[in-house]
């Protein structure tokens, strides 16, 4: 019968009397432990902060541009062709049956005034129907409605920024601003949103009916000409089959042949952000295995010093099988002193972690998540490496010849 409690004292004995050698054989574990925790915090982060941007924008989302022009043989890229127009976003909301919602939009940057003073922001002539597709809602006043769209009126819904940066503490709705010097009345003010995936400020916006926009502000090359239209499908399984339809109907409205090319292009949107979650998922996951490399490195040193503990104290070894001690007795006590190694290492390790996730998340401005699964995961992992590197030398130690102990200089 192994006497457990026996072998523990005799195993924490051995480990103080070499305080400098134990806490340097700890100092691989820490590292790891630090570091993995660290790591993993930061990658957490990423994907939550690209996860709270991709619900800003919006979910099922489709957007359609324009065809390309070319130029001397150059083709100019998407958008440069004005080839959409407020019939086709009505036929696809009418025809497109995988679709909810179609806010075409037209628009463009300009200065806008109120009192003495000004900013310069985009202006998004659109419909109603992009507080849907945008799943966006107002933090006061009331929406603009088709009426409004139909009869060009000249009202707006404000961004949280041109909000704060025109009005400050004033509650803008009912107010007069002018866009162009054309005079719009503050209908109501949209929540905040924050930056999107590619870091631009959604808040930084101003609404107006897209018809207004048309023909009071920034005019347009042909009747009901809009620069884009975005789509919300009815559900992410719909997507696919919404932006078939979409490709298919537009190709037939726009006398686009079998073997011509689109003169528009349909982008999903939430696939490309999805795909962006899922790299950044590859990364935190490539953050743990670099960061876990450190563990298995501190593990070999363990194994070393255990080594050298094991030729260290062959005599000890000796005397103590030479008075009963049997083969499990002198693993066990080994292995103790492994882990216990591991252990304690793998628990300053987290306080590192930790400290260290929280001054990126201070200092550098990161979003740091700090798992219980990661802890537990890093606390874990070193106990395990602290049982494996330690049960060779654990294992050679038991194998010793008691007689050729006894007599080991």
């Amino acid at each position: 019968m192994v006497n457990i409690p026996s072998t523990m004292k005799i195993s924490l004995r051995a480990l103080k009397a070499n305080k400098m050698r134990s806490s340097l054989t700890m100092l691989g574990i820490i590292i790891g432990v630090g570091a993995v925790i660290t790591m993993l915090a930061v990658g957490t982060g990423a994907r939550q902060e690209i996860a709270e941007q991709i619900s800003s924008v919006g979910s099922n989302l489709l957007m359609i541009l324009p065809g390309a022009t070319t130029a001397g043989g150059v083709r100019m890229g998407a958008g440069t062709q004005s080839t959409l127009s407020m019939a086709d976003a009505e036929a696809i909301k009418k025809e497109c049956l995988a679709v909810s919602y179609v806010a075409p939009s037209h628009g463009g940057v300009a200065q806008v005034v109120y009192g003495n003073q000004n900013w310069s922001t985009g202006i998004t002539g659109t419909t109603p129907d992009i507080l849907y597709v945008r799943e966006w809602y107002l933090s006061a006043g009331r929406p603009f409605t088709e009426q409004d769209v139909k009869s060009a009126t000249k009202v707006c819904l404000l961004g949280q920024t041109v909000v704060d940066n025109l009005f400050g503490d004033i509650n803008p709705v009912g107010k007069i601003i002018r866009i162009k010097n054309v005079p719009f009345t503050v209908l109501g003010t949209l929540e905040s949103k924050g930056q999107s995936p590619t870091g631009q400020d959604q808040d930084d916006t101003i609404y107006i009916p897209v018809t207004t926009s048309q023909k009071k502000l920034f005019g347009t090359p042909f009747h009901g000409m809009v620069r884009i239209i975005m789509v919300k499908a009815k559900s992410t399984e719909d997507l696919n089959t919404a932006e078939k339809q979409i490709t298919e109907l537009l190709r037939q409205r726009h006398h686009i042949g079998q073997k011509q090319e689109n003169d528009f292009t349909v982008r999903n949107l939430t696939q490309m952000m999805k795909v962006e979650e899922q790299s950044t998922k590859v990364m935190t996951l490539l953050l743990g295995i670099i960061a876990s490399v450190s563990l298995l490195v501190g593990g070999i040193g363990i194994m070393n010093i255990m080594l050298v503990s094991v030729t260290e104290r062959t005599r000890e070894i000796g005397i103590r099988m030479a008075v009963g001690a049997k083969t499990w007795d002198i693993r066990l006590q080994f292995i103790i002193e492994a882990l216990t190694l591991s252990l304690s290492g793998g628990f300053i390790g987290i306080v590192i972690g930790i400290s260290s996730s929280e001054i990126l998340s201070t200092v550098a401005g990161w979003t740091t998540i700090i798992s219980l699964f990661s802890v537990i995961l890093a606390f874990c992992f070193s106990a395990l490496v602290g049982i494996f590197f330690g049960f060779y030398p654990a294992y050679k130690a038991s194998l010793l010849n008691p007689v050729e102990a006894l007599r080991y200089e």
